[in-house]
């Protein structure tokens, strides 16, 4: 039996890996792109990299969607937001160091992700996430794409319309000879990517029977644990290069992602309902309480300090121990 959970973890970490692997070659040929059509800073880290760093997500959930099995899905969202906040930039802070806290995180960033990460846990309260509830959360992301670039972009640039902009440059970019090398290993890297998703479907799904698991518990943890370790590695290097503006506008920008979009892909593909209620009701939980956490921590100082980071770090592990530990 034991031997058995090591090969599937051993399994599931090696194609996490892979997954990590995919990420990095579509982000830097994402920012290759957007280095050519001049998008701005903000615009290319809560949108086009926090997007492209939570592919992990993304694809997981759709193969996850697609085999019938969405409360993997749904367990590999939170569990990712979770992570997102307290893993993610609480590792990043503990090893990189203090993180900076400007612009308007405070008064609206931290805010809508908030509401973006709690809307699939309200819609969720009659137990099941229907079709017309993945419409709306799909129709929330929208809002938020859209006042990303009316607010941000005109306030940065100093033009309207760039939203627009950067659409029509980025096709036009991704038909021309110069950009064929970043789009072959674009199409390359999101080929990695729906394989190792794939198998990390296949093999979670298969754990959970073996060991007679929930699938909600599997993708709390192992695959959103996996799933995120992308946005760590690019927090990890935006502290090193002082770009705190990159590690908060990837961390909410991917928080946001995940609790709208991505879910509600999900869900239009396979409407679910939950099975494994107790695991749920304490991630909802653990994610209203790390989420109070770090927005109490950033508020005070305006700053993320190390021995914070580690408290971010710690209150995770309470979260695993309660979840597993509980009868």
């Amino acid at each position: 039996m034991t031997l058995t959970i090591l090969f599937y973890l051993l399994l599931i970490f090696g194609f996490s890996l892979l997954l990590i692997k995919a990420t990095d070659v579509i982000v830097v040929n994402l920012k290759g792109l957007s280095d050519k059509t001049k998008v701005g800073r903000f615009a290319i880290t809560s949108f086009l990299m926090a997007l492209a760093t939570s592919l992990p997500e993304l694809v997981v959930c759709l193969a996850a969607a697609l085999d019938n099995q969405s409360n993997l899905a749904l367990g590999n969202v939170i569990g990712s937001n979770i992570a997102d906040l307290s893993l993610v930039i609480g590792g990043a802070a503990l090893i990189g160091g203090a993180v900076a806290v400007r612009g308007l995180f405070l008064r609206r960033d931290v805010f809508y992700a908030f509401l973006a990460g709690s809307a699939p846990m309200v819609l969720l309260f009659d137990k099941s996430l229907t079709r017309m509830d993945g419409l709306i959360l799909l129709l929330l992301y929208g809002f938020y794409i859209n006042w990303v670039f009316k607010e941000r972009q005109e306030r940065l640039a100093g033009t309207r319309g760039e939203e627009e902009g950067l659409v029509r440059r980025l096709l036009r970019q991704m038909s021309h000879r110069g950009t064929q090398k970043e789009v072959g290993w674009l199409f390359l890297g999101l080929a990695m990517l729906l394989f190792a998703a794939e198998m990390l479907v296949r093999l979670a799904s298969k754990m959970a029977i073996a060991f007679n698991l929930p699938l909600l518990l599997i993708g709390l943890f192992l695959v959103a644990v996996g799933t995120s370790l992308p946005e760590l590695a690019f927090s990890l290097k935006a502290i090193r290069k002082h770009e705190s503006s990159m590690v908060f506008g990837d961390l909410l920008g991917s928080v946001v992602a995940n609790g709208t979009l991505i879910i509600g892909l999900a869900a239009l593909i396979s409407p679910l309902r939950i099975q494994a209620f107790d695991e749920y009701l304490l991630a909802t939980i653990a994610f209203v309480v790390i989420f109070g956490i770090f927005y109490l921590f950033i508020r005070t100082k305006h700053r993320l300090e190390r021995w914070e980071g580690a408290a971010l770090f710690g209150v995770y592990l309470i979260f695993v121990l309660l979840e597993f530990l509980k009868p």
